[in-house]
């Protein structure tokens, strides 16, 4: 049933889709976790993350991603390693392709809007964040 359940929700996502270039300008920025869909079904919920996604468009087709751990200061925390990626459209569907050393892989932009992103992975993992907020102590 869930199996169904996430199928008939990718394509109401992919159906309702605008020309997939008009996600781009949203992809850029500071992205959290809110859950995850696995293939199998099963919901993943994300109350609290302590790494955010950095995502830079650097021209219109490519980019790079970085995990960063924001701190109290108001600042982040971040490791020299990124993830470079290019993107393409394909069969009406954005994909970024992302290329390290150790590994080669594609994800699916569902949706990128100014206050959500969906990715789905080539596992059919469904991921979807929001804009990240940094936390008022005030």
């Amino acid at each position: 049933m869930k199996k169904i359940f996430v199928l008939l929700l990718l394509i109401t996502l992919n159906s309702c889709a605008e020309y997939p270039a008009t996600h781009i300008p949203h992809i850029a920025g500071y992205w959290e976790i809110e859950k995850v869909t696995l293939n199998d079904g099963s919901i993943k919920e994300y109350t609290f993350n302590d790494t955010i996604d950095y995502i830079q468009i650097t021209d219109s087709m490519s980019g790079l991603r970085k995990k960063l751990k924001p701190n109290l200061m108001g600042t982040f925390e971040t490791s020299k390693s990124m993830e470079i990626f290019s993107m393409s459209i394909e069969n009406d569907s954005l994909y970024m392709h992302y290329k390290t050393p150790y590994a080669n892989w594609k994800e699916t932009v569902l949706k990128a809007d100014e206050t959500q992103l969906i990715i789905l992975n080539t596992n059919k993992d469904m991921y979807l964040y929001k804009r990240y907020k940094p936390l008022d102590l005030e």
